[in-house]
């Protein structure tokens, strides 16, 4: 049987010759990773490389395995490894309803069944009947929402969090963290978030690395 869970084989991170980041452990199904450090330590590099897009000038060595599967050499879209940054990334061209629906896998088809999804989906998220509506004219919490479910929609395999929190206020900020990390629970997916919050850490429970 394969394992479950994210793995992350002997994975280091470089820049001139100088370690950032060494990591060798699983995140199993469900279970929470945090990695904490200050700014420039690598935590975002770190999610970059797992997710298949380290930026230039860092070297990468080591493998990233998701549920057994070898997907080190894979490109990003190939991965089904989920992200959400600080900012939601809503495209402001499209409305809240046709951004979620960007998410869908391929083989979700037909407009009445990719609509179906995200009407689903829009429910889920407590944003029931706002599928027509400008991504401009949601709060910060919607807006969290809805970029949280459109990365469901694409059903990832693995969740990578970066700083996902840190732009919300307090009271948002709780609500946030636990429609993230009871959904992942849920899912059983494997989450590794980097933050230098420790109310994040407390929050995701499991390891804490700190780098």
């Amino acid at each position: 049987m394969a394992e479950r869970g994210l793995r992350l084989e002997r994975l280091e991170i470089t820049r001139e010759g100088r370690r950032l980041v060494s990591l060798d452990t699983l995140i199993g199904s469900g279970e929470a990773l945090t990695v904490m450090g200050p700014s420039g330590s690598g935590k975002s590099t770190l999610l970059a490389a797992i997710a298949g897009a380290p930026p230039p000038g860092f070297s990468v060595s080591g493998r990233v395995l998701l549920d057994g599967r070898d997907v080190t050499a894979l490109p990003p879209e190939a991965r089904r490894i989920g992200i959400l940054f600080q900012e939601e990334l809503l495209f402001p061209h499209l409305s809240v309803g046709a951004n979620l629906a960007f998410g869908l896998r391929p083989h979700v088809k037909g407009r009445a069944a990719r609509r179906a999804r995200v009407e689903r989906a829009l429910v889920e998220a407590g944003l029931e009947g706002m599928a027509e509506r400008d991504p401009a004219t949601l709060s910060g919490g919607q807006k969290a929402r809805a970029a949280l479910m459109r990365m469901l929609l694409s059903e990832p395999a693995a969740l990578l969090l970066d700083e996902a929190f840190s732009r919300l206020d307090a009271a948002l900020r709780d609500q946030i963290r636990a429609l993230v990390f009871d959904t992942a629970r849920r899912e059983g997916l494997p989450l590794l978030q980097v933050t230098h919050d420790e109310a994040d850490a407390a929050a995701a429970g499991g390891r804490i690395v700190r780098l």
